[in-house]
């Protein structure tokens, strides 16, 4: 008998039709029951809801049914009618179980509900099957989607920038080196020095930081393109907002400009929003009543006024008026921390913000400068318990305060040749920006720790599965 998914026939019974034999197939959330019948609530995946099958205990075998226990996996044939109790509209009155894979209730580490976030981290490849990391995984899948019909109805295209890179996007040098050397007998030169020459690529490389000025190069050719895929950071960081491997999405477009820039990062930000809210409300509505009460109605407010947009130094003078108390004091010139990103959403403004203009001494080497020669068009989009979401900028098109800016940070000239070049050759105003995928998906699920949002977090000390 062909398999029927739980989310067919949860949402839409009429299309089977209540009387008619069924099969599905999953794994055991919980089991009750007396010695004369049994309630099974089956699980596959497909939606947060699980499926009653109601078992008349007389017509099975015992033995079979001792080995029905949560966690089990099992296939189930039966009848397809309405439910006599409250909280499903049908269930499957049992015919035919065959338990595929039994789980052992002495050991099975989900046996019991209410788990902590902590306990479930240690057992990542187990976690998925319960409702929570259900529903993320679900909503980290849609907003992946979204992504990728977005930027395809609107004309980009998804450019595959490499994984392994020369360059250092942000310039903060903490990154994966990649190499081939035995490391306990790695050729140096003779001042000692490691000898990259004799390495795979022959130079030293790393794990990208970002796909954006590989990004660029696709713009400055194809006009509209975004990249999206992993990242890597090695900073030691053990906070609840860093992870060592995550997800980016980067569009650059040529022509644009910070207004443009703006523009698009608001469109494309209440676009998945909507998305979630449109297409996953069952998940939306579990996460909303059972872990974060507010859930919904945050993600409502980003749809509902236009953002604000404010620049910097306009910031600042709002933090230093403030009736309240920072952590980190303020003053013109600061990186702005998350108290203060969210100050200015959620108490003074109460709608994302997008900043604007910031010193250029705090902010990436290919950001264009203004003609004030203090500040860069970069530009920052504030979510409420988040901070910030997004990052971008218009890029610097002249080519010689590139190469300005470059020795004023001692950057190694040699490593960006080709990045110049496009400076060189019929360069054009262009801007772009990145989205931490990971961030998008604490505010869509209202995660409190990055490391939910992600099947298999990696961390400092953290690489297990």
């Amino acid at each position: 008998m062909k398999r029927s998914k739980v989310i067919e026939l949860v949402k839409h019974p009429e299309v089977v039709g209540l009387g008619n034999k069924v099969c599905v197939k999953g794994w055991v959330r919980t089991k009750r029951g007396n010695n004369s019948v049994a309630f099974i609530a089956i699980n596959d995946g497909s939606i947060v809801s699980s499926i009653q099958v109601v078992v008349d205990v007389a017509k099975f075998d015992e033995a079979l049914l001792k080995l029905v226990t949560t966690g089990s996996c099992l296939c189930v044939e039966g009848t397809l009618v309405e439910s006599q109790g409250k909280g499903q509209s049908v269930e499957i009155q049992a015919d035919k179980i065959e338990v595929y894979g039994s789980a052992d209730p002495e050991i099975y580490p989900l046996q019991k509900k209410g788990h902590s976030m902590e306990f479930l981290r240690e057992i990542a490849h187990l976690r998925p099957r319960t409702n929570y990391f259900g529903c993320v995984l679900r909503l980290r899948h849609a907003m992946a989607f979204a992504i990728h019909k977005y930027f395809n109805d609107r004309g980009f295209f998804y450019l595959h920038t490499p994984l392994i890179t020369a360059s250092d996007a942000e310039g903060a040098g903490e990154m994966f080196n990649v190499t081939t050397f035995d490391l306990n007998n790695i050729p140096r030169t003779e001042d000692g020095k490691v000898d990259y020459k004799k390495d795979f690529f022959g130079k030293r490389t790393n794990l990208t930081v970002s796909g954006q000025l590989e990004g660029e190069l696709g713009a400055l050719s194809l006009g509209s393109i975004y990249t999206f895929g992993p990242t890597f950071r090695a900073e030691n960081s053990n906070t609840p907002r860093h992870l060592a491997e995550f997800w980016m999405v980067e569009p650059e477009v040529a022509f644009n400009d910070i207004t443009d820039n703006m523009d698009l990062a608001e469109d494309f930000i209440k676009y998945l929003v909507k998305y979630a809210l449109d297409n996953n409300m069952d998940d939306l509505k579990f996460l909303n009543d059972m872990f974060d009460k507010t859930l919904i109605e945050r993600l409502e407010f980003v749809l509902k006024d236009a953002f604000v947009r404010l620049d910097y130094t306009s910031a600042i003078d709002i933090l230093l008026k403030a009736d309240k108390k920072f952590d980190y004091p303020v003053s013109w010139g600061i990186d702005l921390q998350s108290e203060h990103e969210r100050y200015l959403v959620e108490s003074h403004f109460k709608r994302p913000v997008i900043l604007t203009d910031y010193p250029k001494d705090i902010k990436a080497f290919y950001m264009k400068q203004n003609d004030d020669g203090k500040t860069v068009r970069a530009m920052d989009v504030l979510f409420p318990t988040i901070g910030e979401i997004i990052g971008g900028s218009e890029r610097e098109a002249d080519y010689q305060k590139l190469l300005h800016r470059v020795q004023e940070l001692n950057m190694t000239e040699e490593q960006y040749w080709w990045y110049f070049e496009t400076r060189k050759f019929g360069s054009a105003p262009h801007s772009g920006f990145g989205l931490g995928f990971e961030r998008l998906l604490l505010f869509v699920t209202g995660m409190t720790n990055i490391r939910d949002v992600i099947p298999f977090p990696r961390t400092p000390q953290n690489a297990e599965f």
